[in-house]
């Protein structure tokens, strides 16, 4: 799989941002059917971003939901006008943190008990994610955010940075180190690649 593979179509992407500004407008303004279609335009990407992540369809679906009750709830925030995806993906980016740290108090305390907890069940959780997710995986994972949201949902620099309170600067250097590490991987044979895989978790 080649990386270029991976690029959104930028009118596209624009097209997609013109129509969800659109929406949010109408959906402050306490319009039903505006809100529902909010949700259904975003909610593929904004899953894959949670899936993506981390490789797991149940966490990418209570963090789908937990970041449309946020977005619900401070809709007020958002400024007409104003691009709404870097909007949308930094309350993602909060939700996919607070998760994050929600897992590992979680883990801290299972840990501390007599009883080991089981193994999480890794195969049965990926297997059904696109190649892409599986490869990812393999990045650290602010590395990983940055390649999701730059190649996958089609933001630009400037918007991750905002998204992520970050510096257009800072982003662009992890997006290149994403693409170098994933580069070695894609010219690796598949068993170096697995082995690879194993090494980074």
């Amino acid at each position: 799989m080649q990386l270029d593979a991976i690029q959104p179509n930028r009118a596209a992407a624009a097209a997609r941002e013109h129509e969800a500004e659109h929406l949010m407008t109408r959906y402050q303004q306490a319009d039903g059917a505006a809100a529902t279609a909010l949700v259904d335009l975003l909610s593929p990407q904004l899953y894959r971003f949670f899936a993506s992540q981390l490789g797991s369809r149940a966490n990418a679906e209570d963090m789908l939901q937990e970041v449309w009750l946020r977005i619900h709830r401070a809709r007020h925030t958002y400024r007409p006008g104003e691009p709404v995806l870097p909007w949308v993906y930094a309350i993602a980016h909060h939700v996919r943190v607070d998760d994050y740290r929600k897992r590992k108090r979680i883990s801290s305390h299972e840990f501390g008990t007599d009883e080991l907890p089981e193994p999480p069940a890794e195969h049965d959780q990926t297997s059904d994610l696109p190649p892409f997710d599986e490869l990812v995986a393999a990045l650290p994972e602010s590395q990983r955010e940055v390649l999701v949201m730059l190649k996958v949902n089609g933001l630009s620099i400037e918007e991750i940075a905002r998204a992520t309170a970050s510096t257009p600067g800072a982003v662009k250097q992890k997006a290149h180190r994403a693409y170098e590490r994933l580069r070695n991987l894609l010219t690796r044979t598949p068993a170096k690649r697995s082995e690879a895989r194993g090494v980074a978790q």
